[in-house]
């Protein structure tokens, strides 16, 4: 599928495919509401500012959809994308785990980071650095990290040949 082509489904057929991206009804309906878009650029650039334009619960609600860094999924492009932790030691694990936990308790959300290509080593270092962080600068920050997981995601499900994956875990 070619972005014109996205471009022309009906918003009924339109929003499952980026669900798919992000579990947020509100910034599926954002992005389909602001098409025709005719190129991936565009795409991107209207998918940054339906994430902007998003409420807190309806943020909170795109959160939801991701699995804590390290934590077992079915979800198989959330599997790709925490990759580099699976390779992790034990103490490693444990500890993303318990930092996370507190990072919950103290945020009142899930530790969200742009995964691909990280080690649980390097996922820990950030996690690390941000627990302490205030609440409104770690929201800000999540919304950051959750505009750079769409971007890739939706870079990813508009492949070089203009295919798009129609099923989770269909490759591109």
């Amino acid at each position: 599928m070619r972005v014109a082509e996205f471009d022309a489904l009906g918003a009924l057929d339109a929003e499952p495919v980026l669900l798919r991206v992000c579990e947020s009804g509100g910034w599926a309906a954002g992005v389909v509401a602001g098409r025709p878009y005719g190129t991936l650029t565009d795409l991107l650039d209207a998918a940054d500012a339906a994430l902007d334009a998003l409420p807190d619960s309806e943020f909170d609600a795109a959160l939801a959809g991701h699995p804590r860094i390290g934590e077992r999924t079915e979800r198989a492009q959330s599997r790709l994308e925490q990759a580099g932790v699976d390779e992790s030691d034990t103490a490693t694990l444990a500890e993303l785990a318990a930092l996370g936990a507190e990072y919950e308790r103290r945020h009142g959300m899930v530790y969200l980071v742009y995964a691909s290509g990280r080690s649980g080593t390097d996922l820990l270092d950030l996690l690390r650095d941000r627990v302490g962080n205030d609440t409104a600068t770690e929201r800000r920050t999540a919304r950051e990290e959750l505009a750079t997981i769409n971007r890739n995601r939706l870079r990813q499900m508009f492949a070089p040949d203009g295919r798009v994956a129609t099923h989770e875990g269909d490759a591109p």
